[in-house]
């Protein structure tokens, strides 16, 4: 029987129409899916409502949270700077930058660093801040909508559109089992306080992050007694207002009430520069510098800060932070 150009033409389309109707919905990448619903929660009223976490010991040897420390008269020696603008611009601006993250207990501020990964190539980049502004067991364990925004002094804006490079969020947090076994913020937990968060996905502006804004490397070794570094963060507290970049530039001493574990510097910031880079050698006129320590703690009532010794530990926990693809305790 011969059927007509209409039923012919008819069926055709529908052995071709189905092929198309049959096709799979391609799926939108997970990591883009949870950097979106991460910018989508800093609303610029919670950005503006962070707190910065920072933890002083008290005179009777805790070791607390205190937002709300204020310096004291700003002492040191005659080379050293306290706490002070840093305007010279360079690398140091455009790689550190403002860190927020929400913990059980609320929203914080923090600081980290662009740290290189050794593989420029890749989509991933890696950036080092403190632990405690990654984890607490006492509150949630890691931290959640953990998020990075690079340059924040130049455009300290609380909507990510607006800055200048965009907001970069987390993939994974990788802290070392050191800090998260020490049962709570103490003299164990301070010789392990440095954390790396994972970045997979494009930020709210596209491309890689250490690819815009460059890198600093990091050394695990520990410098010496009297070795000046310059440390950077964003303080919000006292005296401060979390949009400025803070420096502070210092020859380091050993800590004798953790039985010399961990360096100190005279330094006058406050709260919100966790994470901060501690950076040796430095060069001024670029702003570049190598990462050897990041802020930590500090004493209630004294203008100094306090970080961590690196060591294996450290070199150990950005090793698996380098194919880490989520939350990560390194033993």
């Amino acid at each position: 029987m011969r059927r007509s150009r209409a039923a012919i033409l008819s069926a055709l389309f529908v052995a071709f129409a189905l092929p198309i109707a049959a096709a799979p919905v391609l799926a939108r990448d997970p990591a883009a899916v949870a950097h979106d619903r991460t910018v989508a929660y800093w609303t610029p009223q919670r950005i503006a409502n962070a707190k910065p976490r920072d933890f002083v010991k008290t005179p009777a040897g805790q070791l607390v949270q205190d937002p709300k420390a204020r310096p004291q008269k700003p002492g040191g020696g005659s080379s050293s700077v306290i706490g002070a603008s840093w305007t010279r611009g360079g690398q140091v601006l455009v790689t550190s930058g403002k860190v927020v993250f929400t913990m059980n207990s609320g929203d914080y501020i923090c600081t980290g660093t662009v740290v290189s990964d050794g593989n420029a190539s890749d989509s991933r980049s890696i950036v080092i801040s403190a632990a405690h502004c990654a984890w607490d067991g006492t509150d949630g364990g890691f931290a959640r909508n953990w998020m990075f925004i690079p340059e924040f002094d130049s455009t300290p804006t609380y909507t990510c559109s607006a800055t200048k490079w965009g907001c970069w969020t987390a993939a994974g947090l990788v802290v070392n089992r050191g800090f998260t076994s020490a049962g709570g913020f103490n003299d164990q937990a301070v010789q392990y306080d440095w954390s790396f968060a994972v970045i997979t996905s494009s930020g709210s502006k596209g491309g890689v992050l250490d690819s815009k804004v460059g890198s600093f490397g990091l050394n695990t070794t520990a410098p010496n007694v009297g070795d000046k570094v310059y440390t950077f963060g964003y303080p919000a507290a006292g005296r401060y207002h979390g949009s400025d970049l803070v420096y502070c530039a210092d020859q380091l001493f050993n800590d004798s009430l953790t039985a010399n574990k961990t360096f100190g510097i005279d330094c006058n910031m406050t709260g919100g520069s966790s994470g901060g880079p501690w950076l040796l050698p430095f060069t001024e006129s670029s702003g570049v510098g190598t990462i050897r320590a990041v802020t930590s703690y500090g004493y209630s009532g004294q203008t100094r800060l306090y970080a961590s010794k690196f060591n294996a530990n450290t070199a150990a926990t950005f090793t698996a932070a380098k194919s880490a693809s989520g939350n990560t305790v390194v033993n």
